[in-house]
């Protein structure tokens, strides 16, 4: 039996002219997969493939794009080029929701914040802090990682923080960093990083308006908590 490719679907059932005759919006998840990979198996078609990739994690498409090639390439019907072809498609949507959070106008709580920053921390396996820097009206100039760790710890050089906000000329910082174990509660070394920051920020001018911890769905703000 040959494989169930999309020209010998119906009409009704091809997303390709689907998204050509109705626009993007109307495909489902599956729909969109299965014009990636373009065919399925001897026994499914692609969109029935596709919707076999998203039901084992439980369609959610986060969890999809940690996925690797090998994880992939178990079902069957997908090699290792439609495997590179999902996870680089998955890539370029996660960018251009880093690109579109950085277009935010400013600063204005802490879920902005987060906002912003879970795409680039919030699913990773190891620690990293980052730093946001902020101009007079709470407007991001640019966001740099600091430091990248192991599973429960990165450390912190605080002279560099600060010189990369003078280059900057921020007039305001606030620093991320990411919990791999899900829990949200600050350590004493959080706490006392914090401290340590915010003493070195008020002799130079440059003031620290937040800490947020932040994980796959969550995050705790020093400010918020009011324990900054």
């Amino acid at each position: 039996m040959e494989k169930l490719t999309i020209k010998s679907w119906a009409l009704d059932d091809r997303p390709r002219e689907k998204l050509l005759a109705k626009g993007k919006s109307v495909l489902s998840d599956a729909e969109l997969i299965a014009i990636l990979i373009g065919s399925g198996n001897k026994n499914e078609s692609a969109v029935a493939l596709s919707k076999r990739i998203l039901q084992s994690v439980n369609g959610n498409i986060n969890e999809l794009a940690k996925l690797s090639v090998e994880k992939l390439t178990e079902f069957n019907g997908i090699g290792e080029a439609k495997a590179i072809s999902i996870i680089t498609a998955l890539e370029l949507g996660k960018r251009r929701q880093l690109e579109t959070a950085l277009e935010k106008p400013k600063i204005t709580c802490s879920k902005d914040v987060f906002y912003i920053m879970q795409h680039v921390i919030g699913d990773l396996a190891h620690e990293e802090f980052w730093i946001l820097f902020l101009n007079n009206s709470n407007k991001v100039l640019a966001k740099t990682q600091i430091s990248k760790g192991g599973l429960t710890a990165t450390i912190v050089d605080v002279r560099l923080l600060f010189k990369k906000a003078l280059e900057y000329a921020s007039v305001g910082i606030i620093v991320c960093h990411n919990h791999p174990s899900g829990k949200l509660k600050p350590s004493n070394a959080d706490k006392q990083l914090t401290e340590k920051i915010k003493e070195a920020g008020a002799t130079l001018d440059i003031k620290l308006l937040d800490h947020l911890i932040i994980t796959e769905k969550s995050y705790f703000s020093f400010a918020d908590e009011g324990v900054l």
